[in-house]
């Protein structure tokens, strides 16, 4: 395309007028000695150098395509990206200026009335919502034949982008950007909505650390099952099987708000770790994990990770929905408690599953979970003490009780040293490079009968220190708890059981002499048995 024919494209296309366009060619021009160039591209470069033409519009233009830039009062600057049914634009208000995202069905599906409808569907969900932690609806229209949502333009990321890029998350931001998310999410349901794809491509991260929700293509009216954003007559499963609560796998229709809790599990798993709880096998294959097996561990692959944020994670991830967070209000809460003090207490079934399998936890009940800082060591009481009066009540003699420290925010790692003291608070801290390699868990049986298959494990800070000291750590700690009382009782069971021992073995030696002698064998000489009687 030469020079010429560019610049009439342009004009053609409105983007810019003759106007502007004479006094851009001028000034090139005049910095260039006199001289127009002949490659169309150079000039293309230079609009958009000044900015009267976007990248993508020039890419456009060159390809002498000039129509298309315009929906209604906004012109198009670039495309943000497509979805299953739609294109998302950045666009400019033509008299107001503002930045908008422009989300626009294409027209091969306005013929297609369930697509339209399910689009338009979406603008009215999107209008009854206003929350900051929600991409807003501002306006739905048409030009011709072509249908756009106007929406709020968020400068920013998806969460799964930027984990992709950067890995997983730090503890502190991957709760915080899932409180976030709950929060947004927690106002959709109040005004009757449910997402039913939540994931992270659909959390948006703008420049000031803000969590947006997007995408409501998927949503569901709570108070009308027959009113869905979604094909009427399709019965596929809707949704993404990566972040897909069982429940909704069987029936996409006939769900609640507990499956949106479960996907945005599912998604705090992702920050966490850097994939999906069940990334691997088939579509089906992935599906039927979902409802049959228990997530892997979060911290195989996070050690460090704490605790309560593990707990948090599972019981959002509870297979049954009655056995997770009932609510996004919950998940708030328990969220916001974890990040502003580090303290939450966490019931659930499937957490009790998970940690009855582990060597040291506390019985089925209230797990208590506590996570430390180094500025609470001062003023508040350890984290384990809360957990004394559980792990008396466990079938096996405790572990070593290690605080699981974060190195970003200035915590220390330390572990119970009781040799020799039943004082709890005479611990001593150990350097972190001087602790020997932890030895595996062994799995104890489940105290009752397992309420739900999903489990995942949970890390309640009990861990064997090593092979060689796993012993002597036990036996200290064990001797160290153990009352007068105890000890008495134990001196009478030993004594009992060393008399029963004697007994036995006086009851079998008369036994063995009052024995008849075995007959001796074929080549020796016969002897006579002589009766009891006659003896």
């Amino acid at each position: 395309m030469n020079v010429k024919k560019f610049l009439e494209i342009v004009r053609r296309s409105g983007l810019a007028s003759e106007m502007e366009l004479k006094k851009c060619i001028a000034a090139y021009i005049a910095e260039h000695d006199d001289r127009l160039p002949d490659d169309a591209h150079v000039v293309a470069a230079h609009l958009v150098d000044v900015g009267l033409i976007t990248q993508w519009q020039a890419s456009k233009l060159l390809d002498g395509k000039y129509r298309g830039f315009f929906l209604g009062k906004y012109k198009l600057l670039r495309h943000l990206g497509s979805g299953g049914m739609s294109s998302v634009y950045l666009a400019e208000h033509t008299m107001l200026h503002r930045l908008r995202a422009i989300k626009v069905l294409p027209r091969k599906r306005v013929n297609d009335s369930s697509y339209l409808q399910r689009f338009l569907l979406e603008a009215q969900a999107i209008a009854r919502l206003d929350d900051p932690n929600i991409v807003r609806c501002y306006d739905v229209d048409h030009d011709d034949d072509t249908y756009y949502i106007v929406m709020e333009y968020v400068e920013g990321e998806t969460l799964q982008s930027i984990v992709r890029r950067e890995g997983p998350m730090d503890f502190d931001l991957a709760a915080t950007c899932t409180w976030q998310a709950a929060k947004g999410l927690a106002h959709a349901h109040q005004a009757g909505l449910i997402h039913r794809d939540v994931k992270p491509a659909n959390l948006l991260m703008n420049r000031q650390g803000t969590v947006k929700v997007l995408d409501l293509g998927l949503a569901l009216f709570r108070e009308d099952d027959r009113t869905s954003l979604t094909i009427e007559h399709n019965e596929n499963v809707l949704g993404t099987a990566d972040y897909l609560a069982p429940e909704q796998a069987i029936s996409s229709h006939d769900v609640d708000a507990r499956v949106d809790v479960y996907s945005l599990g599912c998604t705090l798993y992702f920050l966490l770790t850097g994939h999906p709880p069940f990334h691997q096998g088939t579509l089906a294959q992935r599906i039927a994990q979902h409802q049959t097996k228990p997530p892997p561990p979060i911290e195989r692959e996070r050690p460090d990770c704490p605790a309560g944020l593990i707990a948090i994670c599972m019981k959002m991830l509870a297979k049954s929905p009655e056995e997770r967070y009932q609510s996004m209000e919950e998940v708030c809460a328990d969220l916001k408690s974890w990040l502003d003090e580090g303290t939450l207490v966490v019931d659930s079934p499937a957490i009790h599953e998970a940690t009855d399998r582990r060597e040291g936890t506390v019985s089925a009940g209230t797990s208590v979970l506590r996570r430390t800082r180094a500025s609470e060591s001062k003023t508040k009481p350890p984290w384990w003490r809360a957990l004394l009066p559980f792990a008396r009540r466990r079938p096996k003699e405790p572990e070593a009780q290690e605080t699981i420290a974060d190195a970003g925010s200035g915590t220390t790692k330390a572990v119970a040293s009781t040799a020799g003291t039943a004082d709890p608070d005479a611990l001593t801290a150990v350097p972190l490079d001087q602790l020997p390699k932890a030895a595996p868990i062994p799995q104890a049986q489940p105290l009752e009968p397992p309420l739900s298959e999903d489990s995942g494990k949970l890390d309640l800070g009990i861990e064997v220190i090593g092979a060689e000291a796993s012993s002597l750590v036990r036996e200290r700690l064990a001797r160290a708890k153990r009352s007068p009382g105890q000890r008495w009782l134990l001196w009478l069971l030993a004594a009992l059981l060393v008399a029963g021992l004697v007994a036995g073995a006086i009851y079998l030696s008369r036994r063995g002499r009052s024995e008849p002698t075995p007959p001796p064998r074929p080549s020796t000489a016969q002897a006579t048995a002589v009766p009891l009687s006659h003896s």
